[in-house]
């Protein structure tokens, strides 16, 4: 395991509600994130698919450490999601990187991955945002 993942992982556990949804930030280099998620019932709609905030939530978060991972801590300025299928998952991994960055900006993109054990996974939602580095004056 890298040391920015390591850091980032003492990131994530700073963030009380991705501690209550159990996410896990599995891979950060520099320019790429990956985050998980197993769905417990509580994640589901009506439908027996993951709630879209959900999936959103963990598109943001992942599409930030990406972004963050290239200048350090970030904030998400803006970001836009597809839901390309009803995610019907026993887990969740959002896989984002960075698309093109400067100084104070980078624009990140993200496939949220639906998983079964046994079955190939595929893509429920492709997301892109706008990332800023955060600097002391801006909290």
């Amino acid at each position: 395991m890298s040391n920015l993942t390591e850091f980032g992982q003492s990131i994530l556990q700073q963030q009380p509600f991705s501690r209550f949804l159990g996410a896990e930030l599995e891979k950060l280099e520099a320019g790429s994130a990956v985050v998980t998620l197993a769905v417990k019932e509580s994640f589901l709609q009506q439908h027996g698919y993951v709630h879209g905030g959900v999936v959103s939530y963990l598109a943001d978060n992942a599409l930030t450490f990406a972004g963050g991972s290239t200048f350090g801590d970030a904030l998400t300025v803006e970001f836009k999601i597809n839901y390309v299928k009803p995610a019907k998952a026993q887990r969740l991994r959002a896989v984002a990187s960075v698309s093109a960055g400067g100084r104070r900006l980078a624009t990140c993109r993200c496939d949220v991955i639906a998983e079964n054990d046994g079955e190939t996974p595929y893509v429920c939602a492709v997301a892109q945002g706008t990332i800023m580095a955060l600097k002391r004056e801006d909290a």
